[in-house]
């Protein structure tokens, strides 16, 4: 079986084949963030300019790479993003995907972004064993996921505020590092003194979810009170509490669940200091880490067309009259 993916659920046009064995034909991913970067966040009505504009050429540069004819590909469906995200992106995505389907005669799956994200780290390790403990972190998302198969799911916690990509990108914007947050954040934070701010542990407590906007408050009004700090401190100090609260819930639901691996995914998954610290704990365990390559951290359509894939091979399609779903939640996936 083979699909074709597509992903407009943000900044980031994406196209990709992805065949059965999860493997990856062609991805292609066509950003639009130096639109945004200006506006220190993404712009909703230039992101959906910029989809509609790239989607076409993405598709086609997807279809060739994987050695198909773009008029009449031999692909079996057409998976996309209906949500959540974006209203415009998504419906630009959403189009296009109906009109291939409905001109190639393919069926047409909807794929929620965030399963796609849970989807990435099979497509760089196919064999890996079930059941995997899931830390998904992006901008917008913070969740622990108990994987039990491919497509099988359970949401064990998640952010009761903010998400953990969203506090460094407000961070950042306040230290006046630009946007996206994450990448100088990281880099700086090797530089830093990691104990320069005495912040606090936020939700000690045993239950699994997350909490990232006191831990923000904490940071400026500290900085605030010490002017002398460096950037650098600051990053490092910030980064070491936002890595400490993400590890000890994973540590926290270890405690609970039997499982063969952890593994990360969303934007968030790029961290090199996270990164560092789960594959410190999966080896404390004896249990497998499984990371993605930073290409499939960051949002790609393959991860949508493997999702795509499994939904396809258990004949779960959707009507062309799908409507996009900005709030489509995880725990609502079936």
């Amino acid at each position: 079986m083979r699909v074709l993916g597509i992903e407009t659920s943000c900044d980031e046009t994406a196209a990709a084949v992805v065949e059965s064995g999860w493997r990856v034909a062609s991805s292609v991913v066509e950003s639009s963030l130096e639109i945004h970067r200006d506006y220190g966040g993404v712009v909703p009505e230039l992101a959906g300019r910029a989809h509609l504009t790239t989607i076409g050429p993405v598709v086609r540069r997807a279809l060739e790479g994987a050695g198909l004819d773009p008029h009449d590909p031999a692909i079996d469906a057409v998976a996309v993003t209906s949500g959540p995200g974006l209203i415009g992106s998504l419906l630009v995505g959403l189009s296009a995907a109906k009109a291939y389907a409905l001109a190639w005669e393919r069926p047409l799956v909807a794929v929620n972004h965030l399963e796609g994200h849970l989807f990435a780290p099979l497509l760089e390790a196919p064999a890996l064993r079930f059941p995997l403990l899931t830390l998904l972190a992006s901008g917008g998302h913070t969740m622990l996921v108990l994987q039990r198969s491919a497509g099988e799911h359970e949401v064990l916690g998640e952010t009761i505020d903010d998400a953990a990509g969203e506090a460094y990108d407000k961070i950042a914007r306040w230290l006046g590092l630009g946007y996206p947050g994450g990448p100088p954040i990281d880099r700086l934070a090797r530089e830093g003194d990691a104990g320069a701010l005495r912040l606090p542990a936020s939700m000690l407590g045993p239950g699994l979810d997350f909490s990232f906007s006191g831990l923000k408050t904490a940071v400026v009004r500290q900085v605030g009170a010490r002017p002398d700090l460096g950037v650098a401190d600051v990053a490092a100090s910030f980064q070491a509490a936002v890595v400490e609260q993400l590890t000890r819930k994973l540590a926290g639901a270890l405690e609970r669940y039997e499982v063969a691996g952890l593994a990360l995914a969303g934007g968030v998954a790029a961290n090199g200091q996270l990164r560092e610290a789960v594959v410190a704990l999966a080896a404390d365990r004896g249990l497998e880490a499984h990371l993605p390559s930073r290409e499939m951290c960051t949002d790609n359509a393959a991860m949508i067309a493997a999702a795509g894939l499994a939904h396809a091979a258990r004949g779960d399609y959707a009507p062309l009259d799908l409507p996009a779903d900005p709030g489509w939640s995880l725990e609502a996936v079936h």
